[in-house]
């Protein structure tokens, strides 16, 4: 019987660790064809604030972010980021896709 259930436990882990394999494997990032680079704001720069900002972006098939969704980063920076990826051109695709993006903020 401990046999069996070993048997059954290290198939089940197996069968799991191939199925998230899979889902890595078949997101791909769409290529990105135009930019917009963000405006520093003024108050951030005021305060010396740098940084990193995440953000997932949903783009339509024909390449258009449609939303700007935040994920991390300073407060004073994500509608920067987020203006600016909305105007982001991406390949066209067959169907509507998540794209992460990281944008870095430094005062200068």
């Amino acid at each position: 019987m401990r046999k069996r259930l070993a048997l059954i436990l290290a198939f089940s882990s197996c069968l799991l660790t191939v199925g998230l394999a899979q889902e890595q494997s078949s997101t791909e990032l769409r290529r990105i064809l135009s930019k917009t680079i963000p405006a520093y704001p003024e108050l951030a720069r005021r305060m010396n604030i740098s940084g990193t900002v995440r953000v997932m972006a949903v783009v339509q098939p024909n390449g258009s972010v449609k939303a700007v969704e935040p994920i991390g980063g300073s407060p004073l920076l994500i509608r920067a980021a987020q203006d600016a990826v909305l105007k982001w051109r991406f390949a066209p695709a067959a169907s509507e896709s998540k794209e992460p993006i990281e944008l870095k903020f430094t005062s200068d």
